[in-house]
């Protein structure tokens, strides 16, 4: 596991669509990450023998390289300990009531970043005294911190007045206490594939009167914030504000978790930080994290080996880089005689080239 992760790649590339359609994979709707994104969890599914899933067209399934199949995704395939699928079962049957979880994508689509969220922290849920040398890890300020519990899609209290007064959530939550004594959050948005383009749900009269509050935003009441590609990081902000205004911790911080690939939420976090103040005391934190830089707290926390396999599957774009060299190898201009010789050679060396 490099500690220093390569930065090899600025963006991913275009791909072309008989390579993705040989993956069985292209989907016209994929913007640019998304489509590269497939084709690496194509690879992964591939590479372990995984069967393909399916979805319905009409009368018609189609395949889609993305997907394993039903009994794949019973067998918790999706998943990448036992341990975590076992902990993946547990979590289902004791999930928070009212919890928006699709069982279907969780257990089947390995693009999905629900799955991927139970993958880079279960162990954290399993082992909490790994889970604090993590926090240390990607927090160097709270070294010293004791995590008392890891949470799966967790709402301090859907639909209560006294927060948001709806049904939004956080893809984990790690609550610690410091060694003075105080107790504190990190509330995590995870992103894989997203764009910061989901539906938009109502934004309610609550959110207005939280936000004048609670000194977050420069402009408080700026439409904007409401909209995409703001919307979600304002919601699940002023819920994690609300929860300290109420007391019921003494800090706390929201953080984004996304590839660093993705440029689409790049842009849209560091526009949303652009329209907040500085944050005193008494507000949460806002910061975001790299999945690549996530991986390797776990690995510096003691899982260098697992964290290997987390950073192949979800982030190592060389192996796309590697499956489209290979792609212009059989398919490019030169012909079968002169490739053999003039590329033999070079794609032995292609990083992340499968043979």
């Amino acid at each position: 596991m490099p500690y220093d992760l390569p930065d090899t790649f600025p963006h991913v590339p275009l791909l072309p669509e008989e390579l993705l359609r040989r993956h069985h994979i292209f989907e016209p709707l994929d913007h640019r990450f998304r489509s590269a994104a497939r084709l690496l969890q194509s690879i992964w599914r591939q590479d372990r023998e995984l069967p393909i899933g399916s979805y319905k067209v009409g009368a018609k399934r189609k395949k889609l390289g993305s997907r394993i199949s039903p009994a794949a995704a019973r067998a918790g395939a999706n998943f990448m300990l036992p341990a975590i699928a076992w902990l993946v079962r547990r979590e289902l049957a004791y999930r928070e009531p009212a919890a928006m979880i699709d069982e279907a994508r969780l257990y089947g689509n390995l693009l999905s970043s629900m799955p991927m969220a139970f993958n880079v922290f279960g162990l954290l849920k399993l082992d909490l005294a790994f889970a604090s040398r993590v926090l240390a890890e990607l927090f160097p300020d709270l070294s010293g911190a004791k995590v008392h519990a890891v949470l799966f899609e967790h709402s301090p209290g859907r639909g209560d007045p006294a927060l948001t007064g709806d049904h939004s959530a956080f893809d984990v939550f790690l609550h610690y206490e410091t060694p003075a004594g105080r107790k504190g959050f990190i509330a995590i948005e995870t992103k894989y594939t997203e764009s910061c383009q989901e539906p938009v749900p109502a934004i309610r009269p609550r959110y207005n009167d939280l936000a004048d509050v609670s000194g977050l935003f420069v402009e408080p009441q700026k439409p904007a914030l409401r909209t995409n590609p703001y919307q979600q990081l304002f919601r699940e902000h002023l819920l994690a504000q609300a929860m300290l205004m109420r007391a019921d911790f003494d800090e706390g911080r929201f953080v984004v978790i996304a590839p660093r690939l993705n440029t689409l939420v790049a842009t849209a976090v560091a526009s949303y930080q652009a329209e907040l103040k500085p944050a005193g005391e008494d507000q949460v934190g806002f910061a975001s994290i790299t999945l690549e830089d996530t991986i390797v707290a776990l690995a510096m926390a003691g899982e260098e080996e697992y964290a290997a396999r987390l950073y192949r599957r979800y982030a190592d774009f060389s192996l796309v880089d590697g499956e489209l060299n290979l792609f212009w190898a059989g398919d490019g201009p030169i012909g079968k005689a002169e490739e053999a010789t003039a590329l033999a050679g070079p794609l032995k060396l292609l990083p992340g080239g499968r043979t």
